[in-house]
């Protein structure tokens, strides 16, 4: 094994200012980007960053600004002015009767500059250890990669590939690594390269005639194969879920949401004791668990935890996880988790909020949950208050915060139920198991008729248990 393979590879970060976008607001998706590669694994070195009118160009950044980059990396800071095409034997002799100035024309493919007559760049840190890979915080096309890599001589990724990676590597379950190596495919699809070896394929097409395919058209076909397969696979597993859905659908159900690393999981385990992961990375859970508030309430309330939001978040993983975020869509109460030491927490809020409503999540009753309360002074929580009075502050290390939390979820699901009293005969077995189970007893009484219950529970519930105490009468008739 070589001994570069335990080396921890050292990344730059690259920022574009856009036009209405603050210092602040940079400063921000710069933290947020070196905690994903953090969470990859890279070490950052340095960051840098421009302003730009747009992300368009060839190369993104200016010719001044990618030179400063290529200082990190080592790279020549230039882009290859030109890319040969390659021909066909038949252009080739046609070629054989042009001129070498017309050949020239055709032949090369000039790379457009950004049209900008005042460029301002921002204050970066001065190049003191060489990185090996250039992340970007904004999407690139595939040509601006490849511009990139030409100009720097190093690997060069961008946001939704740090992303997809982050996720590849966190999907435990079946359905989580079915999703996830979708939108991972999507995104590989148009960003093929040649390998060398590139020609055209002979004897395509019917009776042999037609160029075939490239190796790169053959390696696009497999994928766009491979992703119908899994969709399939997808499909087959999101009928489970419906399966096991509809049947908590008559449950009271509680849905946690919200930014990546808000606290969400921490606050699923501390309410019902379950052994989930508890992890201080982006994107450590990317599966939805379900288990109800312990101890148990009666009925029952089930709190399940699903996959974080961040800003920037790739429309094909928020595709992909759409049967993941559908728990969301059919809860009864959402908890928007957020991390209330964090600055930024409000901007998140609006995030999580955007993202959900792509997936039909909108008019569902809703309590705002600030988290982490514990690193809050007097004053900072005071203040939440007061900008957010009907807020929850709560730290998920203070039992009394978790017990409060716990009453207020119970009074929200009490809140439509009604008090009324059920008679159960002696004769009928079953019954009371399933009473006790449903509806929340207040109290128990016994004469001659049988087991008088006074409980408290949706008109649903009451209505299906009278049900079968009728249907249990008529059958021993």
């Amino acid at each position: 094994m070589h001994s570069t393979q335990a080396k921890i590879q050292k990344a730059v970060l690259v920022g574009v200012q856009l036009p209405r976008v603050t210092d602040a607001e940079l400063k921000s998706s710069l933290d947020e980007l070196a905690r994903l590669v953090t969470t990859l694994g890279y070490e950052v070195v340095g960051r840098t960053s421009q302003r730009r009118s747009s992300t368009r160009t060839a190369a993104v950044l200016g010719d001044g600004k990618l030179r400063e980059l290529s200082q990190w990396t080592g790279g020549s800071g230039d882009v290859a002015s030109m890319v040969v095409k390659k021909k066909h034997k038949a252009a080739l002799k046609f070629d054989s009767n042009k001129t070498s100035d017309e050949l020239d024309e055709e032949n090369e493919e000039f790379i457009e500059e950004d049209e900008i007559s005042e460029e301002e760049t921002t204050d970066s840190e001065a190049p003191k250890e060489r990185a090996d890979v250039v992340i970007f915080d904004c999407d690139l096309s595939p040509s601006q990669l490849r511009n990139l890599e030409s100009a720097t001589g190093a690997t060069v990724l961008d946001r939704t590939g740090v992303i997809i990676e982050i996720f590849s590597r966190h999907a435990r379950t079946r359905a989580a690594r079915l999703q996830v190596e979708i939108a991972r495919l999507t995104y590989v699809a148009p960003r093929l390269r040649e390998t060398g070896g590139g020609e055209d394929r002979g004897g395509g097409g019917v009776g042999g005639k037609g160029a075939g395919e490239t190796s790169i058209e053959l390696d696009r076909r497999k994928i766009r194969d491979r992703i119908k397969e899994l969709k399939n696979e997808l499909g087959a597993i999101g009928q489970e879920h419906l399966t096991r859905r509809s049947r908590r659908q008559q449950e009271n159900c509680v849905a946690l949401v919200g930014y990546t690393n808000a606290g969400k999981s921490s606050l699923m385990r501390a309410m019902t004791g379950s052994e989930v992961l508890v992890a201080d990375k982006l994107f450590a859970t990317l599966d939805t668990t379900v288990r109800a508030i312990h101890p148990e309430t009666r009925p029952k309330i089930l709190l399940s935890d699903t996959v974080g939001f961040i800003k920037k978040l790739p429309h094909d993983l928020v595709a992909s996880f759409k049967s993941t975020l559908d728990e969301a869509l059919n809860a009864s109460l959402l908890l928007y988790v957020v991390d209330s030491s964090d600055p930024s927490f409000r901007s998140q809020l609006e995030v999580t909020k955007s993202v959900l409503g792509e997936v039909g999540v909108e008019d569902t009753p809703s309590f705002l949950i600030l988290n982490k309360r514990d690193r809050l002074s007097a004053e900072e929580s005071a203040a939440l208050r007061k900008e957010f009075p009907d807020a929850i502050q709560l730290s998920t290390r203070n039992p009394q915060d978790l017990q409060d939390l716990r009453a207020r979820l119970i009074s929200f699901f009490e809140e439509d139920m009604v008090d009324e009293d059920i008679i159960v005969p002696y004769s009928i077995q079953g019954i009371i198991g399933e009473v006790r189970a449903r509806l929340r007893v207040l109290s128990e009484s016994y004469d001659e008729k049988g087991v008088k219950i006074t409980a408290r529970g949706s008109s649903e519930d009451f209505s299906r248990i009278r049900s079968k105490i009728q249907q249990a009468l008529d059958d021993k008739e």
